[in-house]
């Protein structure tokens, strides 16, 4: 066991597509619930939180308390049924049909990295250049803007063009998680009813990873029926 495990939220009213089942809406021949759930394919566990229909074999189901409860509380619902060895999460909407595995591997190695700053070893032959470490970096900049005074890096998630965090495109260490659940529902009474993803980032450091592929982006989520042609178009 790796120790790395995914937590696949398929909750949602889907208003904007009539109510419909949206992550079992297929793209590209499939729904796009299974598309993610292939792109963590590798991991340890993986967990489904919300109405899913048929699963790929090993795929355990959940529902969060209440039930449409928000993403929040699924997520809580989720890692309930955890192994006690999983040290890091996949916290991934059902609804991104563009996910690939290697978008996912991206993240977990953005969260394993050297804090911003920190001098990457060079690769075994290359003399090490210390002005290559003095060189701006913007990214390392603003990572440390965005991170406390030595705190270890907590989750690493996508951020689009604009800057806007991918909160359900993340991969989080499971005890910083589980702290960032905790805290928030000391904050409402014991409760994560209707908590908003980005209350889950209060206070904690973040790794913001900029999606260096050249196909679409990874953390494309459908809300729209016009969505879902993009992302036909896009996976063909």
């Amino acid at each position: 066991m790796t120790g790395y495990a995914a937590v696949v939220l398929a909750g949602g009213a889907a208003r904007r597509m009539g109510g419909v089942d949206k992550p079992g809406r297929p793209v590209g021949g499939r729904p796009m619930l299974h598309r993610v759930l292939a792109a963590v394919a590798d991991a340890d566990q993986r967990i489904v939180v919300g109405p899913s229909g048929p699963l790929p074999d090993g795929v355990r189901t959940t529902r969060e308390e209440p039930p449409g409860g928000g993403p929040v509380a699924a997520t809580a619902a989720g890692l309930a049924l955890l192994d006690p060895a999983t040290t890091t999460v996949a916290l991934l909407a059902a609804d991104l049909p563009l996910l690939t595995a290697a978008a996912v591997t991206e993240l977990r190695r953005a969260l394993d990295a050297p804090p911003a700053g920190q001098p990457h070893a060079p690769p075994a032959g290359q003399p090490h250049d210390p002005a290559a470490e003095r060189e701006h970096d913007p990214a390392a900049e603003r990572e440390s803007a965005l991170t406390p005074a030595g705190s270890t890096v907590a989750l690493a998630c996508y951020v689009d063009a604009d800057g806007r965090r991918q909160q359900l495109c993340a991969v989080w260490r499971l005890p910083a998680l589980r702290a960032a659940l905790d805290r928030l529902a000391a904050t409402r009474g014991g409760t994560l009813d209707g908590a908003p993803v980005r209350a889950l980032l209060t206070g904690v450091a973040v790794r913001e990873v900029s999606w260096p592929g050249s196909g679409p982006p990874p953390w494309f989520d459908c809300d729209t029926d016009e969505d879902v042609r993009r992302a036909e178009e896009w996976s063909r």
